[in-house]
């Protein structure tokens, strides 16, 4: 199985879905085999609908349609990589796990092109990063 990727955000439902998406179209483009994870720590019932719209514009339905989820510590620690959008994890953390954090995201709810397009720059140096390795 390949190894996991996971992004989170507070309610699981737009920062860590448009990360999830694009990160999973760029790996994609660059061969790179990894799995896609996305979940909150206080999730909403449902995908924001601006971001849903959004992907499903992208090409990106899939990730438009899921349901968001809660994360459990022990997602956290068999993940290969973590990254946080705004997400307090002090309690979620298993000792030694390191955690990217884009705590810089605007929400999409307020600025929806500023944050897909922050997103986008941060994943795109995660993809250089991990080419290097």
């Amino acid at each position: 199985m390949a190894p996991t990727i996971l992004f989170l955000c507070p309610h699981g439902a737009a920062k860590s879905i448009l990360a999830a998406a694009y990160f999973e179209q760029a790996a994609a483009q660059h061969d790179l085999k990894l799995h896609v994870e996305a979940a909150g720590t206080e999730p909403d019932p449902a995908v924001s609908p601006v971001v849903a719209g959004w992907l499903a514009q992208e090409g990106l339905a899939p990730w438009a349609n899921r349901t968001p989820r809660l994360v459990r510590a022990e997602e956290i620690g068999r993940a290969w990589r973590v990254v946080s959008l705004g997400c307090d994890l002090d309690h979620l953390v298993p000792t030694g796990t390191i955690i990217d954090h884009w705590d810089n995201v605007p929400a999409p709810s307020q600025h929806l092109r500023a944050a897909c397009d922050l997103i986008r720059h941060h994943v795109a140096q995660l993809i250089a990063e991990l080419r290097h390795e």
